[in-house]
């Protein structure tokens, strides 16, 4: 996958984050309704942060508020409430629309530490925290500048998430020590598919069922670990299913490469159908403390497609202590095991929850244009359409035709929003 360009942030360039709550003029009249609001730093849109929309989304939501980032850097730390379900963020462009912050989990002088600040507590040390039940996002980078900028430690949260019901598509997460935290809590699901997840120490951990699909986990460092579960009961753990372990030169070196390593209770990670493009580790594995109830493998293959061998891989582990009791997990599962471990069988739950329906890309609309208008074909199921040129949202509309004179010629995009916020299948039309 093509890598994000470093970008320069600074831990005191603060003012989109202390800006007070802003509507700008724009309003929902500029959206014809498709999105509940929009975001956009230049000031086009209703507010000018990300989390001046989320203050103003109402409570106790239970359908979707739909919330349009559009391309920037959004430097700010941003908080969904428990009290705030049903918060849909969709951003235009997944490696332009990024929301970044300058924040550690340890003391460093100079450098925001949320030990030493009243206002950021250990249990909030993240640049987005999501503490509100049926989250879904998609198309937005979450960045932590200070792990991608240090490449190194201590703990530099980019996503941490304490609910049921967390839905991420087509999303990039970037930090170097603990990337992203997942729910603690056993029962609680999330879905990720064709992300791209970033880091180099434990960028994967905590707890729930996590269903990972489709997507890369990239190494930043030789000896790189890449989950720290600490399940205590949980049903599936984490599953890593048709997902690519990749890396940069220094991951790629040498076998160092971990899969993961067992944080506390009797944490579970299974990886079926993945592809090393890297070197990992003969063990597979490595301790941490706790003796996992599964670290596993199915079909495990390397870069050229070769079934990787997994008779070397770690089955003993020792816990911690004066004594430290050990035990031992199997390091691999059987076919038959493997088919258990599906989407409709990890994700739904007694209610039902189905986010592949929220991710659903409707297919591209069939324009028309000329003499400074574009008409289309209505697309079933579609809330409404999007109409781009460059990096400009030109038009929102539920309609099938828009007015674009005034907007010069030249190439225009267009694609459909689904009920959800997901964005459609673009197709090009020129004027």
């Amino acid at each position: 996958m093509k890598r994000i360009t470093l970008f320069s942030l600074h831990p005191f360039l603060l003012l989109p984050f202390l800006l007070p709550f802003v509507t700008l003029q724009a309003g929902n009249s500029s959206t014809g309704n498709l999105f509940h609001t929009v975001v956009d730093a230049k000031g086009t849109g209703d507010f000018l942060t990300v989390q001046a929309a989320i203050d103003a989304a109402p409570t106790g939501r239970t359908a979707p508020w739909l919330i349009f980032i559009k391309n920037g850097t959004y430097e700010e730390l941003v908080r969904i409430p428990e009290d705030k379900p049903f918060i849909h963020l969709i951003g235009q462009d997944k490696e332009r629309t990024i929301l970044a912050y300058n924040i550690h989990c340890g003391p460093a002088e100079g450098e925001i530490s949320h030990r030493s600040n009243k206002v950021l507590g250990v249990k909030d040390g993240s640049v987005v925290v999501v503490a509100a039940s049926d989250f879904y996002c998609e198309n937005i980078s979450f960045v932590n500048s200070w792990g991608v900028e240090q490449q190194s430690g201590p703990q530099a949260l980019a996503m941490k998430n304490s609910a049921d019901r967390q839905a991420f598509h087509n999303c990039i997460f970037r930090s170097f020590q603990d990337t992203w935290m997942t729910s603690t809590k056993d029962h609680h699901r999330h879905y990720v598919k064709d992300c791209f997840i970033e880091g180099a120490v434990d960028y994967f951990y905590g707890g729930g069922d996590a269903l990972v699909e489709n997507s890369t986990l990239y190494n930043v460092r030789s000896g790189s670990v890449i989950v720290a579960p600490c399940h205590e009961k949980a049903k599936f753990g984490y599953v890593f299913l048709n997902c690519t372990v990749d890396g940069n030169e220094a991951a790629a070196a040498d076998q160092k490469t971990k899969l993961g390593r067992p944080w506390h209770n009797s944490p579970v990670a299974v990886y079926i159908n993945t592809t090393m493009q890297i070197p990992i580790a003969q063990e597979g594995w490595t301790n941490m403390g706790a003796i996992p109830a599964l670290f596993a493998e199915y079909n495990s293959r390397d870069a050229q497609g070769n079934l990787l061998d997994l008779s070397n891989r770690k089955t003993e582990y020792q816990g911690r202590g004066e004594n430290p009791p050990t035990g031992s997990c199997r390091a691999s599962i059987t076919e038959q095991e493997a088919a258990r471990y599906t989407y409709e069988t990890i994700i739904p739950g007694e209610d039902g929850w189905d986010p592949r329906r929220m991710m659903e890309k409707l297919p591209a609309p069939q324009v028309k244009a000329g003499k400074g208008k574009a008409t289309w074909k209505s697309i079933p199921g579609a809330k409404g359409y999007l109409v781009f040129r460059g990096d400009e949202v030109v038009g929102m509309t539920r309609d099938v035709s828009l007015e674009l004179s005034g907007k010069g010629n030249g190439t225009f995009r267009i694609c459909a929003v689904n009920p959800y916020g997901a964005l459609g299948e673009m197709t090009a039309f020129t004027l």
